[in-house]
C-alpha cells in the first residue's frame, strides 16, 4: 500500500521539454515512474526519446520515447493520466496549476519554487474547490518506493518498508530516507516549505492513519508557522500509530530571516522549541537531530510502538 501515488499511476510532466523537467523526467522514469506524457502547446504532437534502458524502465512499463500533448486535458484524455508534476517557471505555475484543476486531475506535484504567495493562495483553492490534491509548490515531490516517483526525490537511497515520511524539508527528507533505508518507506512526501502549501502535515498524517502499510510516521517540521502545532493538536485527536518528529531550527538566530519563505519566527510562536513542547505535549519522540531522530525511529519499531 502506499499514499497519494502507487504504481498504477500514470503521470504527466508540465514542463517535460525545459533543461529541469527533462532532467527529472529521465530520472522518474528510470525508477519506474508510468511516465506517459509531457504537456508543451508549442511542441504538441513531438515526442521526446529519454533512452532509458528497458531494465530500469520497470515497473511501470513506460516507453522511453515520451509524447508531448498539447493541454493536460490532451494528455489526460489519451493517456488516462492521473497525476502531474509541474516544472514550469515561478510566472506561469498558476497557469499550469489551473490548468490541469480544470482537466480534472487527481494530484498536481508542483516543485516550483519562487511563486508569488498570491498566486499560490490562488491556485490551492482553486484545486481544493475542483477536487485536485496539490503537493507543493516548492518542494521535492513523492516517492512510493519500488513503485513510483513524482518529482525530485532520488530513488536510489532507500526501499520499500514500512514507515511513512512528511516533511517540509527536501533536504531533511533525503537525509531521514537515507538513516532509515534499512527499514524503508510506504510513501515519502516532501509538502513544501513556503506559507502556503496544498496538503498539509495533517493530510498526509491521516492519510498514513488508514494505510494498513505504514506503522509509523515521521513528521519533519522546521521553524515558522503553526503547521506542526496543528499537527499535534489532530494528532491528540486521530492519530493511533507512532509518531517520531524532528524539528529543523534549533540554532537559527533570533532577527533573521531563515531558509524557507514559510520560516517566519514571531516571539516565540514558530519556534523550534514550542513545536517540539507541543509535539511532545501529546506522545510524539522528538529527536534533537536527524540520526537521533532515526534512532528513535528504530527504538519504536522494536519495541512495537
Amino acid at each position: 500500500m502506499a499514499i497519494y501515488l502507487t504504481k498504477e499511476s500514470k503521470v504527466l510532466v508540465q514542463g517535460m521539454t525545459g533543461g529541469e523537467g527533462m532532467k527529472h523526467t529521465r530520472r522518474m522514469l528510470a525508477a519506474g515512474t508510468d511516465v506517459v506524457g509531457g504537456v508543451n502547446p508549442r511542441k504538441a504532437g513531438q515526442s521526446v526519446d529519454f533512452d532509458v534502458p528497458q531494465c530500469l524502465k520497470g515497473l511501470g512499463g513506460a516507453p522511453s520515447a515520451v509524447p508531448v500533448f498539447g493541454t493536460v486535458a490532451e494528455g489526460m484524455a489519451a493517456t488516462g493520466a492521473d497525476v502531474t508534476v509541474v516544472f514550469v517557471p515561478p510566472a506561469f505555475a498558476k497557469a499550469a496549476v489551473l490548468e490541469a484543476a480544470d482537466a480534472g486531475i487527481g494530484l498536481a506535484v508542483v516543485i516550483t519554487e519562487g511563486i508569488p504567495v498570491h498566486d499560490s493562495v490562488a491556485f490551492t483553492s482553486y484545486a481544493r474547490r475542483s477536487g485536485t490534491r496539490i503537493i507543493g509548490p516548492n518542494c521535492p515531490g513523492l516517492i512510493t518506493p519500488g513503485q513510483s516517483n513524482a518529482g525530485i526525490i532520488p530513488a536510489d537511497i532507500t526501499k520499500p518498508g514500512r514507515i511513512g515520511l512528511v516533511s517540509k524539508s527536501g533536504t531533511l527528507t533525503y537525509q531521514l530516507m537515507y538513516e532509515l533505508r534499512d527499514i524503508g518507506f510506504s510513501t515519502c512526501v516532501g509538502i513544501g516549505g513556503d506559507p502556503v502549501v496544498g496538503t498539509s502535515h495533517i493530510d498526509c498524517l491521516a492519510a498514513f492513519q488508514e494505510d494498513p502499510d505504514t506503522e509509523l510516521v515521521v513528521l519533519i517540521g522546521e521553524i515558522g508557522g503553526d503547521a506542526e502545532e496543528r499537527a499535534a493538536a489532530y494528532i491528540r485527536e486521530h492519530v493511533t500509530k507512532p509518531v517520531v518528529g524532528y524539528i529543523a531550527g534549533f540554532t537559527a538566530p533570533e532577527g533573521r530571516t531563515m531558509g524557507h519563505a514559510g520560516a517566519i519566527v514571531s516571539g516565540s510562536a514558530g519556534t523550534a522549541r514550542a513545536k517540539q513542547e507541543a509535539l511532545e505535549a501529546v506522545g510524539v519522540r522528538v529527536g534533537s537531530t536527524p540520526t537521533e531522530t532515526a534512532r528513535l525511529v528504530l527504538e519504536l519499531l522494536e519495541t512495537g510502538g
